[in-house]
């Protein structure tokens, strides 16, 4: 039997997508779904079970936001009550960043307990479901989860900052499907 931690993740998947348009997690990316992308890399990852949180039906157990569009901190509450019992670690994704590549996120999952997130990078990030904030509320900025979540904050390489951000606008998506070895958007 393994020493490490089953593996759960949560693909936040709400917001209004205002800068891109479109549903950000129906974008298609060389003709696949962000967001199957994004599941993708979570099995690849070891993720036992996998959630979205927020809107749209993605084949995946759903989460759905208590107030809709009321943050990413909201959508990790609702994930994480969701996967509540199933997992001991938490693997939290953006859907709007689907060209991750499993090698950026070893050392996060690396991260000794209580998980880790990358320095002004919040998302993504690894944390142990016991290290949830008792007093989280859904209006939190990310970046307070993280800290009284207390965990570690790692250095990003500044290469995988562009794919760590993902793609909030039309311009940034072209970007990203430009990577080498990354998805491509249809032209």
């Amino acid at each position: 039997m393994s020493d490490s931690p089953t593996l759960g993740a949560i693909i936040l998947t709400g917001g209004a997508s205002r800068r891109m348009g479109t549903d950000k997690a129906a974008q298609l990316w060389d003709g696949r779904r962000a967001v199957d992308l994004v599941a993708d890399l979570a099995r690849a990852l070891g993720a036992t079970v996998i959630v979205s949180a927020g809107d749209g039906e993605f084949g995946l157990p759903r989460a759905p936001d208590p107030a809709p569009l009321s943050g990413p901190v909201a959508g990790v509450l609702a994930g994480l009550d969701l996967l509540g019992g199933q997992v001991a670690r938490v693997l939290v994704l953006a859907v709007d960043a689907p060209t991750i590549r499993p090698e950026d996120l070893a050392p996060l999952l690396a991260a000794e307990a209580p998980g880790a997130a990358f320095v002004g990078q919040p998302l993504p990030m690894v944390l142990d479901l016991a290290a949830r904030p008792g007093d989280a509320q859904a209006d939190w900025p990310l970046r307070r989860f993280v800290e009284r979540a207390g965990l570690i904050q790692l250095a990003p390489d500044p290469v995988l900052l562009p794919r760590l951000r993902g793609a909030n606008t039309p311009t940034e998506r072209d970007r990203l499907a430009g990577e080498p070895d990354g998805p491509k958007a249809p032209k």
